[in-house]
């Protein structure tokens, strides 16, 4: 291929004018399910010390509930407001932001039905094998979009990576949870596949595509989520001793959550926002692994270090839930 050729290849379609993520000071209907599913991924957190060191029940407990409540709250709201309006769904589906997020309300459901499944047996099944299915649908009708449709590389970002990639590792996870080992490991397969693919698009748009608009540094986060996800759904499903493949994906998110630190300095710049919360379910996620691996060490101290992390990963979230309350009231009716 001629080096024109490939500069051809590589430059954006022409989609008309692009919107900019998150331009508004508000939200895309679909990214308010980002709240929900920031609560599950600590309650996770909270699930996996309770389970590796006996920690207390009511936090995990208090926040699952909480990420219930506000799932069933907004799924209500965004179905009543597309009966309302004919093709919303598939007009937000096929949106070059926002798209992706459509996603979040399927993961949310897997992570909350794996957590009642203990509860409900029959139910949180039928729940989890429903938003399993759910998710495949909505990531192949993205997929389908993308390749036919086409997206202008400006308007891909890292959250391209949260239904195609985390949400294969988090759809692992339901399987494991259902005692599905061969179906857990086709959908680690599938996240794996995609983590390279469109983790590469992702990776290559944001090194020649210039510089992310302000508040969607914030989908930089995203980069920590797959590694996080991996992690959890591979150590679920091949308890015991750390193996190799569990080492290298140890590797990789060491290497993510150091690309975070760097990248702090980028973050404290931007003034807070709605948007904050995609920061919450990878760092719920990264504890979530954090706490199971230090249980699998003989470190010392290893219950002062969970404590720690998890203290921390629950007052980063508590802040965001704060400071978005306050935004809310202050808002002009």
């Amino acid at each position: 291929m001629t080096h024109t050729a490939f500069s051809v290849a590589l430059a954006p379609a022409d989609h008309g004018p692009v919107e900019r993520l998150n331009a508004e000071p508000g939200m895309h209907e679909l990214s308010r399910f980002g709240v929900p599913l920031g609560l599950a991924g600590l309650g996770g957190a909270w699930s996996a010390a309770r389970s590796t060191l006996d920690f207390p029940l009511w936090p995990e407990e208090t926040l699952y509930g909480a990420a219930a409540a506000l799932w069933l709250l907004l799924t209500a709201l965004y179905v009543f407001q597309g009966l309302r309006s004919r093709g919303t769904f598939r007009s937000d589906l096929q949106h070059e932001v926002a798209g992706p997020f459509a996603s979040f309300i399927p993961l949310v459901g897997i992570l909350l039905s794996s957590h009642y499944s203990s509860y409900v047996p029959l139910l949180g099944t039928w729940l989890c094998v429903a938003s399993i299915a759910a998710l495949a649908i909505v990531a192949a009708q993205l997929l389908a979009h993308w390749v036919i449709a086409g997206v202008s590389m400006q308007s891909i970002h890292p959250g391209y990576l949260l239904p195609v990639v985390a949400g294969s590792f988090v759809a692992s996870i339901g399987f494991t949870s259902l005692h599905n080992h061969d179906a857990a490991m086709g959908a680690f397969g599938v996240g794996v596949f995609f983590w390279l693919v469109v983790g590469a698009v992702v990776t290559l748009r944001l090194m020649t595509g210039g510089a992310l608009p302000p508040a969607a540094k914030t989908g930089l986060s995203a980069y920590l989520a797959a590694p996080a996800t991996a992690n959890i759904a591979w150590m679920v499903s091949h308890p015991g001793p750390l193996g190799t493949v569990q080492l290298g994906l140890t590797g990789v998110l060491v290497m993510m959550a150091l690309m975070q630190v760097m990248l702090l300095p980028q973050y404290r710049k931007l003034p807070f926002s709605p948007a904050f919360w995609v920061f919450t379910f990878p760092v719920g996620a990264t504890t979530n692994y954090a706490i199971r691996w230090l249980a699998t060490t003989g470190v010392p101290g290893r219950e002062i270090y969970s404590w720690a992390i998890l203290g921390l990963a629950t007052a980063f979230t508590l802040a965001i839930a704060a400071r978005t309350a306050a935004r809310t009231l202050a808002r002009p009716r």
